[in-house]
This record gives C-alpha cells, sequence and structure tokens, in this order.
C-alpha cells in the first residue's frame, strides 16, 4: 500500500483488472501440483542457517501479546522464506491463545492468514521465485500419502500427526509451529499459495483462513444461481460468505441478531436481511433455503435454523463454538435435512478460491492495525467492534 492508515480507518480492498485466462493457468498449475506437496518439513539440504525473526506472542494462556524474537528453520531443499507483509487476525487467534479449545503450546505467535512476498528459495524449489506473491493459511505441512491429502483434502490429513498447523503446532522436525504475526516466515513451497496479483496483499490476507472456510461449503453444497442461500452472522465470516455467494449467482439473505448491520449487508450483496430475534422470521422464512451457512460460535438453536431449510436442504456449521451442540432429531427427520460441517480448504480449493475472488473483485473488508494494536484488536474482536477484519501491517512488528 502506497498510503498507510491505521486503527480506526477501515479500508475496503480494491481489485484492478486482470487477465481472467492468465489467472485461470496459474490456478490450474497450482492446483495441479498443490495436491502432491513435495519435501518434508524441517528436511532436505540446507542453504542457510537458523534465524531468529521479529514476533508477537503470547507469552503463557490468556496473556497479552508482545514483541519478540521466534527462531526459523534453515532452508531446506524444497524451502521458501517468505518476508509477512500482513496477518489477518482471526477469532481462533483468540480462542487459541485462551486455550478454549484445549491446551496451548507457548509462547505462541498466533496468524494463519498470511499474505507476503518470497524473498529467498531452497536450491530444489520449482514453483516460487523471489518477488512471488504468496499467501500461507491454516496448515503448513501434512503426511502427503493418506488418501485425502491424494485428494487435496490435507486439512483433513489422517497420517500420523494429522496437518501441520501454522500455529500452536508440531512441525514434522519435532519443533514448534510459529504463526504469521512475524516478520518472516519459512515453509514448504507446496504449502504456499499464490495470490493474484490483482488481489491487494492487505484485504487478501484474511481470504486465507476467513475466506477458504466459507468458499469451501459455498460451492460443496452448490451455491449458484437458483439456489436461496442464508448466511448466520455478518462478522469476519459472514461479511466474506455473503460476497461470496453473491458472486456465484445465489440469492443471498443474511440471518443477523440485529438490523445493526444491514445496509452493509446489502451493500456487500445480500438480497434480504432479517433479524433472527424477531420469533416472527422463523415463521416467515420457514422452509425457504436451499443452504444455511452458520458461521458463528455462539450458541445458537440449531432446530430452529433447520426449520428455514427446504426438504433436502443442509444447514451447515463454520463456526466452533465452546459448548457441544444439540439438535432435535425431529428437525432433521422432517424434510430429510442435514447438519453438517466444514472446516477451510485443503490446497488445491484455497488456490481455486484466491482466482475466483481474483476474478470477481471479491476481498475482505478491513481495518489496518499496527503490531502494537493487537492486543486492542483482540478485545475489540470479543466486543464484536470491527467491520470486518483486522490485518496487522507487518512492517511495524
Amino acid at each position: 500500500m502506497t498510503n498507510t492508515t491505521y486503527a480506526g480507518t477501515n479500508t475496503a480492498g480494491t481489485t484492478s483488472t486482470s487477465s481472467t485466462t492468465s489467472t485461470s493457468t496459474g490456478a490450474m498449475s497450482t492446483t495441479s501440483t498443490a495436491t502432491g506437496a513435495t519435501g518434508a518439513e524441517g528436511t532436505g539440504t540446507t542453504t542457510t542457517a537458523p534465524r531468529t525473526v521479529a514476533a508477537y506472542a503470547a507469552p503463557a494462556p490468556k496473556a497479552p501479546l508482545e514483541k519478540t524474537t521466534v527462531p526459523r528453520r534453515a532452508l531446506g531443499e524444497h524451502d521458501i522464506l517468505i518476508d509477512v507483509r500482513f496477518a489477518g487476525i482471526c477469532h481462533s487467534d483468540i480462542h487459541q491463545v485462551c486455550e478454549d479449545w484445549g491446551d496451548g503450546i507457548f509462547p505462541m505467535v498466533p496468524g494463519h492468514e498470511i499474505a507476503g512476498v518470497v524473498a529467498e528459495v531452497g536450491p530444489g524449489v520449482t514453483r516460487w521465485s523471489v518477488g512471488d506473491r504468496v499467501g500461507v493459511g491454516c496448515f503448513v505441512d501434512s503426511c502427503r500419502e493418506c488418501d485425502n491429502c491424494r485428494a487435496g483434502l490435507q486439512q483433513f490429513c489422517t497420517g500420523t500427526g494429522g496437518a501441520v498447523f501454522t500455529y500452536n503446532g508440531v512441525g514434522r522436525d519435532g519443533e514448534p509451529t510459529y504463526g504469521g504475526y512475524s516478520s518472516q516466515l519459512v515453509v514448504d513451497e507446496g504449502y504456499a499459495l499464490r495470490i493474484p496479483d490483482s488481489l491487494p496483499l492487505d484485504a487478501a490476507a484474511p481470504l486465507l483462513c476467513a475466506g477458504i472456510t466459507v468458499y469451501s461449503p459455498l460451492s460443496h453444497w452448490g451455491a449458484g444461481p437458483g439456489k436461496k442461500v442464508a448466511i448466520v452472522g455478518l462478522g469476519g465470516l459472514g461479511h466474506l460468505g455473503v460476497k461470496i455467494a453473491h458472486a456465484k449467482g445465489a440469492e443471498v439473505t443474511v440471518l443477523s441478531q440485529s438490523l445493526r448491520k444491514r445496509e452493509d449487508g446489502l451493500r456487500l450483496g445480500a438480497d434480504d436481511y432479517r433479524a433472527t430475534s424477531d420469533p416472527a422470521v422463523f415463521t416467515e422464512l420457514a422452509g425457504t433455503f436451499d443452504l444455511i451457512v452458520n458461521t458463528v460460535s455462539a450458541d445458537l438453536d440449531l432446530s430452529a435454523y433447520l426449520g428455514l431449510l427446504r426438504t433436502g436442504g443442509t444447514l451447515v456449521q463454520v463456526g466452533a463454538p465452546e459448548k457441544p451442540v444439540e439438535v432435535l432429531a425431529l428437525a432433521l427427520l422432517t424434510g430429510r435435512k442435514s447438519l453438517s460441517g466444514s472446516m477451510i480448504g485443503g490446497l488445491p480449493e484455497t488456490q481455486e478460491m484466491l482466482d475466483f475472488c481474483a476474478e470477481h473483485q471479491v476481498t475482505a473488508e478491513i481495518e489496518l492495525i499496527r503490531a502494537d494494536q493487537i492486543n486492542e484488536a483482540y478485545a475489540r474482536v470479543l466486543a464484536s467492534d470491527v467491520r470486518y477484519r483486522f490485518v496487522i501491517d507487518a512492517s511495524t512488528i
């Protein structure tokens, strides 16, 4: 970005025109190679020494993040070094710092919405060159051999140790992983994704988690022309769900607790916007939707939302509540309805999503912040005081 603005200024990512043909070709190339990623975490010929990089980390559970340094491994045969330019703040970063989902590894450097530029490449790297625009999402390795990995569904890796998450995980070298709230990142070339030139890096960063989290279920369950889709919640996930569902040609309704964000929802592409605090909504919209994507982590009466589905419709959960959810069996039996879940996407689908967003000019609505504003941003996320994604300028780390 040429002109940098910080907290308090909302920046809607803008997209310049690009060649659809070249975008599609790049997607095919990256997709075909991403399914069978080469190299292995922590192995291969060392081309540079290990390095120490600046980062922001939580030193202990629930502790404020503070500036520190963390180690990055030496470049291996198939590794690339990325200069991190921007890192999105995901609600799951807060959940993991607070150990809401289980014990964490500390110090913890969050961040799995990473956009940057290739700074160095290992001697065996064939997919990337210095200067390429790349992104890293929620995982940085997988077994590469199980059925899911071979199918390009690395997020569901069933091999020993499963997928290696970008942070709060353990790599196949036995070392903890540190995320994108840092100045540089080393990753196997097969686990980086190409960010099309038409996507601004800052507004593209949230696509690496929030974008793929909603794109995957919308694609899998066939959102498109002639389909009625409801997005529950208009937050970091939901606002991208609205944009992507609209770009796919579906008729989109936002279901939110209040009408406070109605104007935004309609501007982002929703055809209708309803407040679920009004009980009449569940009567008026009964049997309406082919697909409902629930993006919120709050406890909801899912049985009531199932009543909004048409016969054979599906409610997909992408938000992760801390407590178990309850559903009346009759809400599923009546109308042969389905309750499912979806978690991010594999490498090929994530590249497909980035190319789709470039083609349709879909980017996140962001508020750019300095690294020393991370703790304030966390508090604002918890208070639902962001429209719609905080992004850290990594040059300030």
